[in-house]
């Protein structure tokens, strides 16, 4: 499948996720994305700082597409941010970075889930 397959088929296809992005891994190349979901180079390689050092995360927020949210929890291969009771889960692969958003009417759990095995399987198949 292709990078935008997994973004419109496997994300938003999944009714959960309502805008996704997937990047390079390094930050510096977008693969595939939703129509209007602009997540910013800069935004990215915010995260992957937040990766490595999750304290500015959580007491500056996080930004997606010129939206500030508040860092709810933050590890070496996850980042998940809110905003009300819509949200952000991003959670990185070997090769990629997937940041995906998600509605108010979803459970962040759930989006979390779905976000979760996408960059699983990306990892097992080595991407």
């Amino acid at each position: 499948m292709s990078w935008q397959g997994w973004v419109d088929q496997t994300l938003v296809g999944s009714k959960k996720i309502d805008k996704a992005a997937i990047f390079s891994v390094a930050g510096d190349a977008l693969l595939a994305t939703t129509t209007g979901f602009n997540v910013q180079l800069g935004e990215v390689q915010y995260m992957l700082r937040g990766f490595e050092d999750s304290i500015p995360l959580y007491s500056g927020g996080l930004y997606v597409a010129g939206e500030k949210l508040m860092v709810t929890k933050a590890d070496d291969q996850n980042i998940y941010a809110e905003k009300g009771k819509e949200g952000v889960c991003v959670v990185k692969s070997s090769q990629s970075i997937v940041i995906a958003h998600y509605p108010e009417t979803v459970q962040p759990r759930e989006a979390a889930s779905i976000v979760g095995q996408l960059a699983n399987y990306l990892t097992s198949i080595g991407y």
